[in-house]
C-alpha cells in the first residue's frame, strides 16, 4: 500500500552515467522528478515479480518515455508474465511507444545482462509466486598503473602507457616486449549492488549475495511477527540481518519493503533488531542516495 511519504519498491542504480531500475513501483514517476533523474537514461528495468506492487509504475514510465525521444531501446527482465503483463498494458491503454521495448522472461538463474565490465545476474527467491533476486557486479579492475616502471622499461609517456593500463602488451624503445604485469599493481576488486525482496529467508541468498558493498534487502516485519511473515513468504529485518552476516563481506545493507502498519517512528524497531545482528544495516526511505565507493 502506497503511504503519503512512503512510494511503493523501486531502485534505481546510477553507474558510469547508465540507469537500471529494480522494480517499478506505484510512484516511481515521482520519486525519479524530485530526484531530477532523467528516466530517458534508464537502460533496463530489472523485476522481481508481478505482484501489483512492484510493477504498477510501469505503464506510466513506458508512456513517458514516449514524451522525451528515447532512441534506445528499453529492456524489461523479470520472471514469466512480465511480458503478458507489458503488452496488456499497452493494448488496454492504447499507448503511443515510439522506441523499442524488449521483454525477456526468466526461467532459469544465470547472467541476464552484461556490459563491457560488468554483468547482472538474477537467482530464485522463495515468495507466493515466481520471484527473482538480482546482482550486478563489476569485473576486476586493473591494478593501479605505476610510471616509473614503464619509464626505467623505455617505454615513452603517450599512447603505450595507455595500452599497458588497458592490459596490453607493447614495444618499448629497444624493441623488448613489455608486460602489464610489469608496469601494473595488484588487480583491484569491482563494486557489487544485491537487490532482494519479497521472499523468506533461506541460506542460498547469503550466498547469492556475499561480497556486496551494498545489498538491499526487504525487512518487512518485526521479529515479533516472523509468523505472519513467514505466512506470507516475507523476512523480518532480523532475518534480512542474518542473511547478510552470514553471507560474508557485505559492506552495507540498506532496508526496504516495509508493511505499511509500521509508522516512520515504529521503523526504529526494525533498524535495532537488524542491527543487533548485522551494524552496518541502514533504513533505505524515499529518495535515499547510498554511494557506492570503491575499496581499493
Amino acid at each position: 500500500m502506497p503511504l503519503p511519504n512512503r512510494h511503493l519498491t523501486s531502485v534505481l542504480l546510477r553507474r558510469e552515467g547508465e540507469l537500471f531500475l529494480f522494480d517499478c513501483g506505484e510512484g516511481t514517476q515521482v520519486a525519479l522528478r524530485r530526484l531530477n533523474l532523467s528516466w530517458k537514461k534508464i537502460s533496463v528495468i530489472f523485476v522481481s515479480h508481478t505482484h501489483a506492487d512492484h510493477v504498477t509504475g510501469i505503464p506510466g514510465l513506458l508512456m513517458l518515455s514516449s514524451q522525451v525521444d528515447r532512441d534506445d531501446p528499453l529492456y524489461i527482465i523479470g520472471p514469466p508474465k512480465i511480458a503478458e503483463y507489458v503488452e496488456y498494458s499497452r493494448r488496454v491503454l492504447d499507448m503511443y511507444i515510439n522506441y523499442e521495448i524488449v521483454v525477456k522472461e526468466i526461467r532459469d538463474p544465470g547472467v541476464v545482462w552484461e556490459g563491457d565490465d560488468f554483468y547482472v545476474r538474477c537467482f530464485p527467491l522463495r515468495h507466493t509466486k515466481p520471484c527473482l533476486g538480482y546482482a550486478l557486479e563489476e569485473l576486476a579492475r586493473p591494478g593501479e598503473f605505476h610510471p616509473e616502471r614503464a619509464q626505467a622499461l623505455g617505454v615513452p609517456r603517450g599512447p603505450l602507457w595507455s595500452r599497458l593500463q588497458r592490459g596490453e602488451t607493447v614495444q618499448a624503445a629497444d624493441g623488448r616486449e613489455v608486460r602489464p604485469d610489469e608496469v601494473l599493481g595488484p588487480a583491484r576488486s569491482g563494486r557489487k549492488f544485491s537487490f532482494v525482496t519479497d521472499s523468506l529467508a533461506f541460506p542460498e541468498i547469503s550466498r547469492e549475495v556475499a561480497g556486496s558493498d551494498l545489498f538491499v534487502c526487504e525487512g518487512m516485519f518485526e521479529s515479533a511477527l516472523a509468523e505472519d511473515a513467514h505466512g506470507k513468504k516475507h523476512m523480518t529485518a532480523e532475518e534480512a540481518a542474518i542473511v547478510a552476516a552470514t553471507a560474508g563481506h557485505v559492506r552495507k545493507m540498506a532496508l526496504i519493503h516495509f508493511s505499511p502498519r509500521y509508522t516512520e517512528h515504529d521503523l526504529k524497531q526494525l533498524l535495532r533488531e537488524a542491527r543487533q545482528i548485522f551494524p552496518d544495516t541502514v533504513l533505505a526511505k524515499d529518495r535515499t542516495v547510498f554511494p557506492i565507493e570503491y575499496v581499493d
